[in-house]
């Protein structure tokens, strides 16, 4: 289940963010008064986690996250995201579904609409 992290970071000239995070999937929105201009679906998280990204004014796109975890010998690294062709959006939209329960019907509407139309 998907639950609301009150007191996010915020970041001057960015939209205003929400996070919602869960065990297996996290969601991060970002919005201009009302208005929706993006979003971020980090899923499978307890394997190899990948972000499905959608902003308004350049659609969407997908990456691996690489976690920094795998340096030998190193302290972990910063995440970074790789691009990352390979999808499963019918698991995605499943999942979306069953984890944002928590999540107001007006804003889970527009992103289940946006994940049909977009692939």
């Amino acid at each position: 289940m998907l639950r609301e992290i009150k007191k996010v970071r915020q970041i001057d000239g960015e939209p205003e963010r929400r996070w919602f995070n869960g065990s297996d999937m996290d969601l991060i929105l970002w919005h201009d008064d009302n208005e929706l201009t993006g979003f971020q679906i980090c899923y499978n998280k307890s394997a190899q986690e990948k972000a499905l990204s959608w902003k308004k004014d350049s659609g969407f796109s997908h990456q691996l996250v690489d976690d920094g975890e795998s340096r030998s010998g190193h302290y972990k690294a910063t995440p970074i995201l790789l691009q990352s062709d390979q999808i499963n959006i019918k698991k995605i939209r499943t999942d979306f579904k069953k984890y944002s329960k928590n999540i107001s019907d007006d804003v889970k509407g527009v992103i289940l609409s946006l994940l049909s139309e977009g692939y």
